[in-house]
């Protein structure tokens, strides 16, 4: 029998879970480490885990036997079938398990499953349309380090890439650029190192300097105003009609808001739900397909 269900939004910086009874009253969140798969199955698993277990600590709940737990996961990397079959090949034990990318179930919270476009911005980006006649399309998403443009890892390149120019003298030094090289090591032998072990969270942790000098300064500034006309790209090929609503998710949705132009300002409405609200909408679509709910 199950008893609690479980919503996984799990990308490159964290894993976030929602936990709610079998009936979807919910009931606590958890969080933990990175769950895409780019960083590894077993990483994966691990992350989500550590994330249920915390959601059940802070309901004050006796984690169950995972054979009365149905989860729903929206998780990076899935659009790579490989990652997707071993993921699912070492479920641990859970009664149910639907596993879709983190692009689906942010859609599903965003519009409650109704017709609707969300672009996600967080560590990569990606886009995601379910039209009225029940078609979806994914723009976007390719991954670190050659697409997910406007995420945090794209917007930390471009502010490596600069701080490189200015440590070799082909750029004037500035405040934003000193945080930025002072953050990868302080000078170009630190840096080289820094970059051999970068990963994609690595970079996107460099998108905070950007954001917070993007007041004084113009390089700062390009950067996101270039992040808020790729937005502007994915939603057009998601929608090229403009006819659909656009919610904006992940943690740099807001803060790239004011750079986004303004015709796209105007389709933006507020989402209702969070990926991992999504994914829990998916676990119970899931059960009900299959006759368990």
């Amino acid at each position: 029998m199950i008893d609690y269900l479980i919503g996984v939004d799990g990308g490159g910086s964290g894993t976030r879970v929602r936990l709610a009874q079998a009936d979807g009253s919910v009931l606590a969140q958890g969080q933990n480490g990175p769950s895409g798969l780019a960083h590894g199955i077993d990483r994966a698993w691990i992350a989500v885990g550590n994330a249920v277990l915390n959601a059940f600590a802070a309901a004050g709940i006796a984690h169950p036997p995972l054979r009365r737990i149905a989860i729903g996961l929206g998780l990076a990397g899935v659009h790579n079938p490989q990652w997707a079959a071993q993921f699912l090949d070492q479920n641990p034990g859970y009664a149910a398990i639907a596993l879709e990318s983190d692009a689906l179930t942010t859609l599903l919270g965003a519009h409650q499953g109704q017709p609707g476009a969300v672009v996600a911005i967080g560590t990569g980006s990606v886009g995601e349309v379910l039209y009225p006649d029940g078609g979806r399309r994914e723009v976007g998403g390719w991954g670190f380090p050659s697409g997910d443009e406007a995420g945090g890892a794209w917007i930390g390149m471009r502010a490596v890439g600069h701080a490189q120019q200015v440590v070799d003298g082909r750029a004037p030094h500035s405040p934003f650029s000193d945080a930025v090289i002072d953050a990868c090591g302080g000078h170009r032998d630190a840096i080289q190192g820094w970059l051999a072990s970068a990963n994609q969270t690595t970079y996107a942790q460099l998108a905070r300097l950007v954001l917070e000098h993007a007041g004084a300064n113009p390089t700062a500034r390009a950067i996101l105003a270039e992040a808020g006309q790729q937005i502007a790209l994915i939603a057009a090929a998601l929608d090229a009609s403009a006819a659909l609503p656009v919610a904006l998710c992940g943690g740099l949705a807001e803060p790239l808001r004011a750079y986004l132009p303004p015709e796209l300002l105007r389709r933006v409405v507020p989402p209702h739900g969070d990926s991992a609200a999504g994914a829990l909408r998916l676990i119970q679509q899931h059960l009900r397909e299959r006759g368990s709910c």
